[in-house]
């Protein structure tokens, strides 16, 4: 993103007022090389295609903030391949991962990778470092790094089902896990804004803390997520959980996060009830059913709705209910600029 676009993020998370929204998308491997007909796993593998490209959705969309903004990455095999999960690639869509444990005492015998040396993470690294200076050039700047959360990475480790179920019946060997993810999410993070330099902000996705009732999420999400979020004072906090789960609503202030995003399924003004007022929240058009799949008529309809529900000019970011779906098209992305606008 520009300076001036990471002028108006700050300015909208720390509740300036707006005359109007700014747009902000959630964008990545899944969208971004279909968009521009090229092959993921050249996006994914080939620094020069990734920079390329980025540069490519900067200038077709001057008005929209790409969060995090030249995100480098390999899909959801990024944190898991720093413990040896196995993964297999797909031209034309990100990797997929297949857990690594299936008893969940396993949990309580795995180390914390090192992202300078282990799995993916020490190649996405690289990408910052070689290419930060073309990015500066061209008039960028990279203000943002992401991370899956502690959840979601254990979540690859052990299955989506296979933690749930260590959740329920094995505590004790939930917690070792989420202690040892939750080391790597900080490390990573960490290890990625050293090498971007002059990063500001962290993005944390993760959904699997939205797949909790109020007792399991303040026993196992809550505490670790915000261990996270506390590991980096003074920096702007976003959080992206689009499950369609209220539970975690009425505790993300003690998070200490600057932005969220969620689910299309939820109002605007339910969330903003919940969530309270100093939080800025990022949404919430139907990233499938109207942002990739309806017409720009579609989209001006849903956005106008969330101006409506969401009256208030300050602590708003027009965007998707969730990441941008693959396959939406760049009209509807700029009929989304307009109905910001207008």
């Amino acid at each position: 993103m520009t300076p001036e676009k990471w002028k108006l993020l700050l300015h909208c998370a720390r509740g300036g007022e707006m005359e109007t929204p700014p747009v902000a998308l959630i964008v990545d491997s899944p969208w971004i090389p279909g968009h521009l007909g090229i092959s993921t796993f050249d996006y994914l593998t080939l620094p020069e295609v990734w920079f390329e490209g980025n540069l490519a959705i900067e200038r077709e969309f001057p008005d929209v903030i790409f969060l995090p903004g030249f995100w480098a990455e390999v899909g959801m095999a990024t944190e898991p391949s720093g413990f040896g999960c196995k993964f297999s690639f797909s031209v034309n869509s990100p990797p997929s991962v297949m857990p690594l444990i299936r008893d969940p005492t396993e949990a309580r015998d795995l180390e914390v990778p090192n992202p300078l040396t282990d799995g993916l993470m020490p190649l996405v690294l690289n990408f910052y470092r070689r290419m930060k200076p073309r990015i500066n050039a061209e008039g960028h700047v990279i203000k943002m790094v992401a991370a899956r959360g502690p959840l979601t990475v254990a979540s690859h480790l052990l299955g989506l089902t296979g933690f749930l179920e260590c959740m329920k019946l094995e505590g004790a060997a939930t917690h070792s896990l989420l202690r040892v993810t939750t080391a790597l999410v900080k490390d990573w993070l960490h290890a990625q804004a050293e090498a971007a330099g002059e990063v500001e902000g962290i993005l944390v996705l993760d959904d699997i803390s939205g797949m909790m009732g109020p007792k399991d999420y303040l026993e196992f999400a809550h505490p670790y997520l915000k261990e996270v979020f506390e590991a980096f004072p003074g920096a702007i906090k976003m959080l992206h959980n689009d499950t369609d789960n209220t539970v975690p609503y009425r505790h993300l202030a003690g998070l200490g996060i600057d932005l969220f995003n969620f689910t299309h399924l939820q109002s605007l003004s339910k969330v903003r009830e919940l969530v309270g007022d100093e939080i800025c929240l990022v949404g919430n058009v139907p990233p499938l059913e109207v942002l990739a799949q309806g017409s720009q008529q579609d989209v001006v309809a849903s956005a106008a709705e969330c101006l409506r529900q969401h009256p208030a000019r300050k602590r708003f970011i027009l965007s998707a209910g969730g990441g941008t779906s693959p396959g939406t098209p760049g009209d509807n992305i700029r009929a989304l600029v307009a109905a910001a606008r207008h």
